[in-house]
């Protein structure tokens, strides 16, 4: 009776090792969503992204990307992070500044002029985006800008006066506001739509990175780019923070170490393809403009009554955020 016994516990201890087993070696899956095309610069760095997190974790997490608004259009991706839906996702932060005034801080025109001074926004911003995820169930992992944004245009400019009436894609509250301020026609486009809103004429003029000009193919359709470098806005890569939290330890340290790696490798890989993007659109045939004096003022005026309206909406947080960029 005594043996029987022993071999009874002998085997339940066994069965429970073996059930154990696979909890110890427990794989989480991830679904990453973003809007852009898989040529895109950013959409290459989550794929590097999701293969070497996959390579830090030794397979405990495996990322899997869907790219082109394939799984969750631009404007959902981030309440389809927050809700569980994607655990992870990539964001245009400025497209979420009527929602918190702070998202929208890296669209602000001719706040910065350089990578150098975004670098230097981005880090007056970072606490304040770290705490408004937290609350809403999220967290930051890393930001990649986009490289300075120009205007894409069918005809030459001397001033602002030149856009009025100008059919203008808008793909944010700042760019939706500065149709309005020069005179032009906002037309709310996401990335995903423009080439076909530009063959169809829909669009005639967008304020955006060269980049994205390559990847919409804009010199088919728009032959002249004034590159005014009016700003540097961040795509972030954010995740659900239960599904953060869910992680063991020593995954969710190797997930932020990859993390750290692929922003700056991001941040210097977009100065890369912003000339490359230049020489890209001019080979086609796009002439590359230096915006004239007249232009340049104009457009300095605009920013300067964006950041004046941003401040009045973003009150003493949006203050502080400033004061702490603009502190030597």
């Amino acid at each position: 009776m005594r043996h029987s016994k022993r071999r009874l516990l002998a085997s339940m201890a066994c069965a429970a090792s073996l059930i154990a087993l696979p909890t110890a070696h427990a794989e989480s899956k991830w679904d990453l969503a973003s809007a852009y095309a898989a040529g895109n610069f950013h959409s290459k760095l989550l794929g590097e992204f999701a293969t070497e997190v996959d390579k830090a974790t030794q397979g405990k997490l495996k990322i899997t990307l869907h790219v082109n608004a394939s799984l969750f259009k631009a404007p959902e991706i981030k309440r389809a992070v927050q809700g569980g839906q994607a655990q992870a996702g990539e964001i245009l932060l400025v497209n979420f500044q009527n929602e918190w005034q702070l998202f929208g801080a890296d669209g602000l025109p001719f706040l910065t002029d350089s990578y150098e001074s975004a670098r230097k926004l981005y880090a007056a911003q970072k606490p304040f985006l770290d705490k408004k995820l937290a609350e809403q169930g999220m967290v930051l992992l890393y930001t990649v800008p986009w490289p300075p944004q120009g205007i894409f245009v069918k005809k030459t400019l001397s001033s602002a006066a030149d856009l009025k009436a100008v059919k203008w894609r808008a793909y944010s509250p700042a760019t939706a506001r500065i149709a309005e301020l020069v005179g032009a026609q906002p037309v709310t486009i996401q990335a995903a739509e423009l080439s076909q809103a530009m063959a169809t004429g829909v669009v005639e003029s967008y304020m955006s990175s060269g980049a994205t000009g390559v990847d919409t193919k804009t010199y088919e359709h728009i032959k002249h780019f004034y590159d005014t470098q009016a700003w540097i806005p961040k795509n972030a890569v954010i995740v659900n923070k239960k599904a953060f939290d869910a992680l063991d330890a020593p995954t969710r340290d190797a997930l932020r170490q990859v993390s750290a790696r692929m922003e700056a490798k991001g941040w210097e890989e977009s100065k890369a393809v912003m000339a490359q993007s230049l020489e890209t659109l001019k080979s086609n045939g796009m002439t590359i403009h230096q915006p004239p004096a007249a232009l340049k003022a104009d457009l300095q005026k605009v920013g300067d009554s964006l950041l004046k309206e941003w401040l009045a909406k973003a009150g003493a947080e949006g203050q502080s955020l400033i004061d702490a960029f603009r502190k030597p």
